[in-house]
């Protein structure tokens, strides 16, 4: 009787060892995924810091016409495209390999970088004056900045997300004034796509109100 006594009250001892360790288990589990869920979106708020770091340096490479500088952000493979308007146009508008962008940038080479609106007629440039004349056609580094998020719409198309459906984008945001009922407002976009643990640029676009 003794023995079968003395044989219950160890399993009893082995029990209660066992369901303490099973409990910590379970709980370091849950730490872990809560700690996973914190990490992904730790990771989104430094993108979005990275990113318009990057930003600020393109337009500030822009204000400055430090173009050398401004080639340092173009994709190396991709190069980058230039939209006039709010709507990418993959067959029409201008693409530069980031080797092109040097080659050409010091040279007084013209190229068509899309329609005008309204005329339709091309609009012919070298590097320098496009970037100087219409990308860079405000003062951009004033501009309100944002993150994969619009801030200008008017009456152009916006395909962006459609073109570049797993890129992201800042926008630089100058608001029109009161003298043209806020109709004169302009935005400058930046497309970027990482490579090799960087950031490029693959498309520059401009927006503003359109006929």
């Amino acid at each position: 009787m003794k023995k079968i006594i003395v044989s219950l009250l160890i399993l009893s001892v082995v029990a209660c060892k066992k369901n303490p360790d099973k409990f910590l288990d379970d709980k370091t589990d849950s730490t872990l995924v809560k700690t996973d869920s914190t990490a992904t979106v730790s990771t989104i708020a430094n993108k979005e810091a990275a990113l318009k770091q990057i930003n600020g340096d393109v337009v500030q490479s822009l204000k400055d016409k430090d173009y050398k500088r401004f080639a340092d952000f173009i994709h190396p493979e991709k190069g980058v495209r230039f939209s006039m308007y709010a709507f990418v146009d993959p067959k029409e508008d201008k693409q530069l390999s980031k080797a092109d962008f040097i080659k050409y940038q010091p040279t007084k080479t013209l190229f068509t970088w899309g329609a005008m609106d309204g005329s339709g007629d091309p609009y012919k440039a070298t590097i320098n004056d496009y970037l100087t004349k219409w990308v860079y056609s405000k003062d951009f580094v004033t501009g309100q900045v944002s993150f994969n998020e619009f801030q200008g719409g008017g009456n152009s198309l916006n395909n962006l997300k459609q073109i570049y459906p797993k890129a992201d984008f800042t926008e630089n945001f100058i608001k029109g004034s009161e003298a043209n009922s806020e109709m004169d407002w302009k935005c400058l976009r930046f497309v970027f796509e990482e490579f090799e643990g960087k950031y490029y640029l693959v498309a520059v676009i401009n927006d503003q109100w359109t006929i």
